[in-house]
């Protein structure tokens, strides 16, 4: 493994960000490198955007022996079929169309690469395919090694958990009620750390996951009250209008889609 790439970040986990910066992708989407202390394996999480130089840094990690995306979106799988040919890994995502040579990712399997015990978790919501991926035997960079010590673990959350703000709802494929359940399913691990695809890292995600599910119900709040003052028929450009009044007009189409999946959570 060759440890100058990317930045570490926890004892099994090292991040590298691709260059593609945006209002959606924030500062880029995180390409993740796990693999254990003195491994010549890596497993790539998200190979990211078809960015040259970004994929010979990830390949140039170690002996790729597998690649994971997190969901479908294209900053996250754009590279799948190029990185594959770099490295002849095979490819795993929860939709068949993201795998080479390999089946799906399913629902509570526990895959055993690079020397980590990385355990899948279905968390839909920002889409139908998001997928989460634990680490319960990581631990923070710097401690004394993986699994010693009561070290928390992590969680590598792809767009279900951002570094920072609230992601979007791919609706109508991504939906509130199964992203409410993903992040429940989330909290229960407890004070593990949270690796997201964009953004920084972020402690203990039983407390993210309650302040993301907070933050929902007020948007839901703010929702309801938008259709009592609009009134029922309002349009879903007149709804995001008045509760996003103050976001940027590049990122209106991704808060047209979280009121319409909200929308479609009430019952409208």
């Amino acid at each position: 493994m060759t440890e100058d790439t990317g930045i570490r970040t926890t004892a099994l986990a090292r991040r590298l960000t691709g260059p593609n910066p945006g209002p959606m992708t924030l500062d880029g989407t995180n390409s993740w490198l796990l693999g254990a202390p003195g491994q010549e394996d890596v497993v790539v999480v998200d190979p990211g955007p078809a960015d040259r130089g970004h994929l010979a840094a990830l390949a140039a990690a170690g002996r790729t022996a597998l690649t994971l995306v997190t969901h479908r979106h294209a900053d996250h799988t754009e590279a799948v079929d190029d990185f594959h040919a770099l490295t002849g890994a095979p490819v795993r995502g929860f939709l068949p169309e993201f795998c080479r040579d390999a089946p799906p990712l399913t629902d509570r399997e526990t895959i055993e690469a690079a020397g980590c015990r990385i355990r899948v978790l279905h968390t839909p919501g920002h889409t139908s395919d998001s997928v989460s991926f634990h680490l319960p035997d990581d631990a923070p960079a710097g401690a004394d090694g993986p699994g010693t010590g009561g070290a928390p673990g992590s969680v590598l959350t792809g767009d279900t958990i951002l570094g920072r703000g609230t992601t979007m709802l791919d609706h109508p494929d991504g939906s509130l009620g199964d992203y409410l359940r993903s992040l429940q399913r989330l909290a229960v691990l407890g004070r593990a750390l949270v690796l997201p695809a964009h953004g920084d890292v972020r402690d203990d995600v039983e407390a993210v996951c309650e302040e993301l599910l907070e933050h929902r119900m007020e948007r839901l709040a703010e929702v309801r009250e938008a259709l009592r003052i609009l009134g029922r028929g309002a349009s879903l450009e007149a709804i995001t209008a008045r509760i996003y009044a103050d976001v940027p007009a590049r990122v209106l189409p991704a808060a047209r889609s979280s009121v319409g999946a909200q929308l479609a959570y009430l019952g409208f």
